[in-house]
């Protein structure tokens, strides 16, 4: 990102929103070059805590006049870039200082607020975030940027990356009391996921009827727990995904693979940014890389992880975030009535690690109609059967999944669990995701609180009119 000239700068703050003298002095003390990593602290954390003073004396967001606005805009833009370049310098050092030299795993979750406690004002606190927790996406002020901007830095770094990855093939910290009940009953409830071993089978159901399986804050653990509980079973082979039955008007006892992101809840600022950073290293890497092991990076050369192959089984549709799925998946079973899309640009967002994955399905131009023109692959088509290995008729799904089950574990589970791995080694080494997903974690974090975003979901989604 290049920085915005002083002038430049003082232009946009020049709106007569903030008194001069209070500009001036705090452009003054912005930070032009880094060098050692404690005076760094001290001095960017200052010029960040000045910044949040002055946006403190604006209204808050929805009551601010365009010259407000744009005050406020400039001081994040300009804060922004003093946080990459800090970060340019001092990723793999704030890294190192949250993990204790790379000797704990950190999640996500937890690495943002702690980094916030380390280096204050780099991200936000708790205390901040929680703040806006009922507040609508468009009147945020965006401070969850920042965070895609550390993560981006972090993923950035070859070690440091590799062991955020790593910290996030860990089981989930609830999932062992939730695998130790599904050893004893076979079956477990998570509201969210369903489980229930079927002879050498696995099966999960995603369930959130009242939004057609779609995925929000209220599934996230419950999915990540219940992808470990059923990876980590031994009294299995294999795992079968599927979306449960819905109460919605249209589709009323119809099952639903999933409609991706609960839209509503995002317009409404229910989903927090790093809900997508969880998911993506969490949950659905782990359908791809397996659930890792604390002695060992799951590196697909040297690291040994646990995982089994999985099946889904596609009804009605599969959309956005559960179309992503589908990318991650050892065999795809579809109805002969659904269909797949990826409205990436209807939402306004990136479609998690589509663009990484979709290529090599369906070739690069089909991937690019599918996530930048939105287009609709019909799964029994020539185009869905790029992802879809077998279409069954509607009614036959449930005796088509027994008959794949069979055909896939007749031979025993070592030799499958070897080619997942060799197939990850020449198409999506872990490197190569660590580096995509430095890309995604800023560019979701800026797509998150666009103005665009609320355009496309009002457009595309009447998002403002629907009810939670």
């Amino acid at each position: 990102m290049a920085r915005t000239s002083a002038a430049a700068a003082n232009a946009d703050l020049q709106t007569g929103a903030l008194p001069r003298a209070s500009i001036d002095e705090w452009l003054a003390g912005e930070p032009q070059r880094t060098s050692d990593l404690s005076g760094d602290r001290e001095r960017f954390s200052a010029f960040w805590h000045d910044a949040g003073e002055l946006i403190e004396k604006l209204p808050p967001k929805p009551g601010r006049n365009p010259a407000q606005a744009q005050a406020a805009q400039a001081i994040h833009r300009r804060t922004r870039e003093a946080r990459e370049l800090f970060l340019r310098a001092h990723a793999a050092a704030v890294y190192s200082a949250v993990t204790h030299r790379m000797t704990r795993f950190v999640r996500v979750e937890d690495l943002l607020f702690a980094a916030a406690e380390a280096f204050p004002c780099l991200t936000p606190t708790r205390a901040q975030i929680v703040a806006e927790t009922d507040t609508a996406q468009r009147d945020k002020d965006g401070l969850e940027t920042d965070q895609g901007i550390l993560i981006s830095h972090i993923l950035g770094q070859d070690r440091a990356g590799l062991h955020l990855c790593h910290a996030m093939l860990l089981p989930h910290p609830r999932t062992p009391a939730a695998l130790a009940t599904f050893a004893a009953k076979g079956v477990l409830d998570l509201g969210a996921v369903r489980l229930e071993r079927r002879g050498r089978a696995v099966h999960l159901t995603m369930s959130n009827p009242r939004f057609l399986n779609a995925e929000d804050q209220t599934t996230i653990d419950a999915m990540e727990i219940g992808v470990d509980v059923a990876t980590l079973d031994s009294a299995s082979d294999i795992a079968v995904l599927r979306g449960g039955v819905v109460d919605h008007p249209k589709y009323r006892g119809r099952r639903i693979f999933g409609s991706g992101i609960n839209l509503t809840h995002l317009y409404r600022g229910k989903v927090p940014f790093v809900w997508f950073l969880t998911r993506e290293l969490g949950f659905v890497h782990k359908f791809l890389r397996g659930v890792a092991k604390p002695d060992a990076l799951p590196d697909d050369v040297h690291g040994v992880g646990i995982e089994k192959p999985w099946v889904a089984a596609v009804e009605t549709f599969a959309i956005g975030g559960h179309c992503q799925i589908l990318l991650t998946m050892d065999y795809v079973l579809a109805a002969n009535d659904a269909y797949l899309t990826l409205p990436a640009r209807k939402e306004g967002i990136v479609p998690g690690a589509a663009n990484l994955r979709l290529p090599r399905f369906t070739g690069d131009r089909i991937a690019r109609q599918a996530i930048q023109y939105e287009r609709k692959l019909i799964c029994d088509s020539p185009e869905g059967r790029l992802i879809c290995d077998e279409i069954a008729p509607a009614d036959a799904m449930d005796a088509a999944i027994e008959r794949i089950v069979t055909g896939l574990t007749s031979s025993g589970a070592v030799g499958a669990v070897g080619n997942r791995r060799a197939f990850r080694v020449a198409q999506e080494p872990l490197d190569e995701f660590r580096r995509y997903c430095a890309v995604y974690a800023r560019e979701q974090a800026y797509c998150h609180f666009s103005p665009a975003l609320i355009d496309n979901l009002e457009r595309f989604w009447n998002a403002q009119n629907r009810a939670e």
